[in-house]
């Protein structure tokens, strides 16, 4: 009988395309099958090192659209790469409902592990991180903001957030509402040419704040209790 394929869980860049690991590229080149949130995304990144292979595409919301056909190709022998569009697959994307069903299978999971906002933020950060709750993207809207940062009021560690930077200004504001003047550090562009660490107190953090960095997405520690 043959194997079954093996899924790696490859880490790829956050913006800067020269921290890809060299065992991600060989796994990139080895592997049948790419799974990918956004293929136009994974294209850059293959051109920029030479690489072609096929990709499908694997995001939220259609995840159990694409599950079957992914495992199909993993149960038949066939080893498949799992990237998101930046970062380390299954931290806030689409990646963990494949993963989990992977594992319910019998198919291995590999890690090929490397970049992730999450870690790059807490190292420079300046935060506490002998504890830390990581918290992903919050709710949108204020009223369930609020209610989901209070039940983290009492939290001791070091909180940190996804949150797109259109709406950190609304943020910072319920979340200085919530916990008071703790200290936070909000990470943008990490890794690219506009990085920035501001370091602040949540009723001082929007000072360091312009229209021009209203964009993309940022990474928001806030100092546990």
């Amino acid at each position: 009988m043959k194997p079954k394929g093996r899924l790696f869980v490859v880490s790829t860049p956050i913006g800067n395309l020269e921290d890809i690991t060299l065992r991600a590229l060989k796994i990139l080149k080895e592997v049948e099958i790419i799974a990918c949130e956004d293929t136009r995304q994974t294209i850059k990144l293959l051109n920029a090192f030479g690489l072609k292979k096929r990709l499908l595409s694997y995001f939220h919301p259609k995840e159990s659209q694409k599950l079957p056909e992914i495992l199909a190709y993993l149960n038949s022998g066939q080893d498949v790469a799992l990237v998101s569009d930046a970062g380390t697959p299954g931290i806030s994307d689409p990646g963990f409902p494949l993963i989990r069903e992977a594992l319910n299978q019998g198919i291995q999971i590999i890690p090929i592990p490397g970049p992730s906002a999450l870690t790059a933020a807490l190292s420079a950060s300046g935060l506490p991180t002998h504890r830390i709750v990581f918290v992903g993207f919050p709710p949108a809207k204020r009223g369930s903001l609020k209610n989901f940062l209070s039940k983290l009021s009492e939290e001791e560690g070091t909180m940190v957030f996804f949150v797109p930077m259109r709406r950190v200004c609304e943020f910072i504001k319920v979340a200085q509402e919530v916990f008071g003047p703790r200290n936070a550090v909000l990470a943008r562009e990490i890794t690219k040419v506009h990085e920035e660490f501001i370091r602040a107190r949540l009723d001082t953090l929007l000072d360091g704040l312009t229209p021009d960095k209203i964009r993309g997405e940022a990474t928001l520690l806030i100092q546990g209790k």
